[in-house]
């Protein structure tokens, strides 16, 4: 039987991931990248990437269409790496090709000094 770090050790060996400092150069260069924060409610009320996204990973399914083509280039983030990874897998099996997962997450984000809004 697998465990929960099993499952998320093999979702990370089949998707794109990237570092903060590779998201803050794409960022600060105003690339055109939409950050998907999957966050929850309560984590996103204490700050995001300005100019983010926000669904939350329990409604990703049923509100991304709408929001995100599938043919821009999307970096997904969550507090610390692991539902972003599980999101970015999603999403690649929706008809996503250009996602990837903030490795560090937004505690990475902010511990290297990218802004955040609230």
């Amino acid at each position: 039987m697998k465990t929960g770090q099993d499952l998320l050790n093999e979702v990370k060996a089949r998707i794109s991931e990237t570092s903060v400092a590779s998201a803050l150069d794409s960022y600060r260069r105003r690339e055109h990248i939409v950050f998907l924060d999957v966050r929850d409610p309560n984590e996103t009320n204490l700050g995001r990437i300005p100019g983010a996204l926000v669904i939350s990973r329990g409604n990703l399914e049923a509100r991304v269409e709408a929001l995100v083509p599938r043919d821009a280039m999307v970096i997904v983030y969550c507090s610390n790496g692991n539902r972003s990874a599980f999101a970015a897998e999603t999403l690649e099996a929706m008809g996503y090709r250009n996602v990837t997962s903030l490795r560090e997450g937004f505690r990475g984000w902010t511990d290297a000094g990218g802004d955040v809004e609230d």
